[in-house]
């Protein structure tokens, strides 16, 4: 049986127009920084709070932008599939990885892409990114 997941998600961006990944602890794959909606939780108040829990990053509702919903096999869980909101920010200071997150990655969108991206990033999100130009730090 398929389960799905209800996620929120943000690109945010640097000065530089690169985006943010995040690893999580005993995974392989890099994604967008977000995470599970809660019971009842819309999908912005879902993403403040991962936001905070995950980088300590407190960002208001005016600094985030929707891009849309999308889904797509979830990366690290077997038979499961994620629905996502995701929003796009500007990145204006630095963040340290918290929570359950291990790593950070900076991606250069305009370059080849890696081989381990979600799913959800590499085959839904970037595409929607490069049609609509979100990608661009003009946030």
């Amino acid at each position: 049986m398929t389960t799905t997941l209800h996620i929120a998600a943000a690109c945010l961006f640097d000065e530089r127009g690169r985006l943010l990944l995040v690893r999580k602890r005993n995974t392989r794959f890099f994604m967008l920084p977000g995470g599970k909606r809660e019971p009842g939780e819309d999908a912005l108040s879902a993403l403040q709070r991962e936001l905070l829990e995950e980088l300590e990053l407190r960002l208001h509702a005016e600094a985030l932008q929707p891009v849309g919903q999308f889904q797509a096999p979830a990366a690290n869980e077997a038979d499961t599939w994620v629905q996502a909101d995701i929003f796009r920010a500007a990145l204006r200071h630095a963040v340290q990885p918290a929570a359950e997150l291990e790593e950070l990655r900076w991606l250069d969108t305009t370059a080849p892409l890696p081989d381990d991206l979600a799913p959800l990033l590499r085959d839904q999100v970037l595409p929607a990114l490069a049609r609509r130009h979100c990608g661009l730090p003009t946030l």
